[in-house]
């Protein structure tokens, strides 16, 4: 059958299995929106209030599913827009595909207006991009931009379509999309029984988990391989909810800011299993001693993370479900009942302790409280990020999204659309900062406008947190610009925008908000006064080593 290129989007989304997408029109994509509207009743369309929340959504839609997410934008400055989500995408490896449109053919490369060479300008920031010059390549590039975001290790892919490609007839024919086989081609048996060796001798294990076992979908091989090495268990910021933190084993995460217990028993150990992680320098602290009486193993997909950041004693590359159902058939029943109880002593000693107060951790703490297990939580970046990621306990994976990598200001709310947008039913709740919140919250009124029922939680510091904690301890307290003294009133902005605004300064003022909210099924914004004084603990010193972890305790001592 004959159809123009936007009505070949449009059939080849469906191919993929996609009902959503989230962007914002503009002139170069009017023909892809043309087609859009005969398509309404199969594909729903969020329009968010910028091209930044719609990446921002698509991720979260991805995250949250463990599908594809799809964002359009239009271009020029309607593409470059998307820059930011895609990169926050990249560095957590989240499948998106984002579809923009350019100039014509017959004007492109004359610095026509709104002209961009998107595709060039994603190349560092995406796994696959490029520009669509030709009706008879749509189908065929935007087929393999979704399986380039889906195989191996997952990332965002950019489509750029010139508009009059978008206008132009050819022959489409339909064509399912063939599964992706996993990647077990590259599992060798000499890894496989080379880390089995090691986990055998080994008397102090660790497992160390992360992003990687979510995107793998391999939550309950996890588990399986913890009980069957008879280990603690922590996990990367990336990893939260990839371990059912509930569980005795869990000791909190790793790293600048994980628990004493974690980090003294990593430091500790004789044998380092990292399954899905990248030994991010916000985990190892100095690389040159991280974990330095253990032997590492090293379970990842991407070979090019082997060695990178830390030097392994061993490695297995390939898909983690189809590595760890291999690992967990071949290991006998492991046992090293003096090492859980030490780790457990060390739970004991070094509790996480809720300040008096109106303070971030109680804030989330209490939001655990009255939540139901499969709530997403929805971070921005900085205190209240580490806040959540320390005092929620995660139960399942994919429910917990936050910018790990590129650490954004400002993706919260998009991500919280996304992730509401795929599962109505289920509780979202946005955690943010005065800073962050700021940077997107006109989001708001794409909330209201779909009638989501995103709880956003300010932690509302008046400063910008976790900056100010840095010029606190590194800086002899040198707050330039991170002390925002302004007259926003955010309860109002959010009344404004749509969203049911609450200001609360007790306790007993905001659990009382949260549960109105919650039982209200409505958005909500509830702004925490907070003291700007308060720190994220327990900390190590950029580039430090894990046994001299601190908290406020030794602060004081000290």
């Amino acid at each position: 059958m004959k159809l123009n290129g936007s009505q070949i989007v449009m059939e080849c989304l469906l191919e993929q299995g996609v009902d959503t997408v989230f962007g914002y029109p503009g002139g170069a994509i009017l023909n892809v929106y043309d087609a859009l509207y005969h398509y309404r009743d199969r594909i729903h369309h969020v329009r968010t209030s910028h091209e930044q929340g719609a990446a921002h959504a698509a991720d979260g839609y991805a995250r949250t599913t463990g599908k594809v997410g799809v964002c359009f934008a239009t271009s020029g400055p309607g593409a470059t827009n998307l820059v930011t989500g895609l990169a926050t995408a990249y560095m957590d490896s989240v499948p998106v595909v984002a579809i923009t449109c350019n100039v014509g053919n017959a004007v492109l490369g004359k610095d026509s207006f709104q002209e961009v060479d998107i595709a060039g300008v994603a190349i560092p920031i995406t796994k696959y991009g490029t520009i669509v010059k030709r009706v008879e390549d749509v189908a065929p590039t935007i087929r393999r931009a979704f399986r380039l975001a889906r195989k191996g290790r997952p990332g965002p892919v950019l489509v750029d379509i010139t508009k009059d490609v978008t206008a132009a007839v050819t022959e489409f024919e339909p064509k399912q999309p063939a599964p992706i086989v996993k990647e077990e081609a590259k599992i060798k048996e000499k890894e496989l029984e080379t880390a089995l060796s090691m986990i055998r001798e080994a008397k102090k294990p660790v497992i160390f988990a992360g992003g990687g076992v979510i995107a793998a979908n391999a939550s309950a091989e996890l588990t399986t391989f913890v009980n069957r090495v008879d280990a603690p268990v922590t996990l990367s910021l990336m990893g939260q909810g990839a371990f059912d933190e509930a569980d005795p084993r869990y000791m909190g995460m790793l790293g600048m800011h994980g628990t004493k217990t974690t980090n003294f028993s990593v430091a500790d150990c004789d044998l380092l299993i990292g399954v899905g992680v990248r030994f991010s320098d916000r985990c190892t602290g100095n690389t040159e001693k991280f974990a330095s009486n253990a032997k590492i193993i090293h379970i990842d997909i991407d070979p090019a993370e082997i060695n990178k950041n830390i030097r392994t004693d061993a490695a297995i590359i390939g898909d983690i479900k189809p590595v760890l159902q291999e690992l967990n058939a071949r290991l006998e029943q492991q046992s090293h009942p003096e090492w859980m109880e030490k780790v457990q002593e060390r739970k004991q000693k070094y509790p996480m302790p809720v300040e008096e107060g109106l303070s971030g951790p109680w804030i989330i703490s209490m939001i655990d409280k009255n939540t139901p297990e499969d709530t997403v939580i929805v971070t921005d970046v900085g205190q209240h990020q580490m806040w959540s990621a320390q005092y929620y306990t995660y139960r399942q994976p994919r429910t917990f999204l936050s910018s790990g990598g590129l650490g954004t200001m400002g993706y919260g709310l998009g991500a919280a659309i996304g992730a509401k947008v795929a599962f109505p039913d289920r509780t979202v709740v946005q955690v943010t900062g005065d800073g962050c919140f700021r940077m997107n919250m006109n989001e708001l009124a794409t909330v209201s406008a779909n009638d989501l029922a995103v709880i956003t939680v300010i932690v509302d510091n008046h400063a910008l947190g976790m900056v100010r904690q840095w010029q606190n301890l590194f800086y002899e307290k040198r707050y330039s610009e991170t002390v925002v003294k302004d007259k926003v009133n955010y309860a109002a902005v959010a009344e404004a925008l749509g969203v049911k605004g609450y200001t609360v300064r007790t306790r007993e003022e905001a659990e009382a908000a949260f549960k109105e909210a919650l039982a209200s099924g409505k958005a909500a914004v509830i702004d925490c006064m907070t003291d700007c004084d308060e720190m994220v603990f327990p900390m190590v010193v950029p580039g430090g080593l894990l046994p001299d972890t601190f908290d406020k305790g030794d602060m004081t001592e000290k």
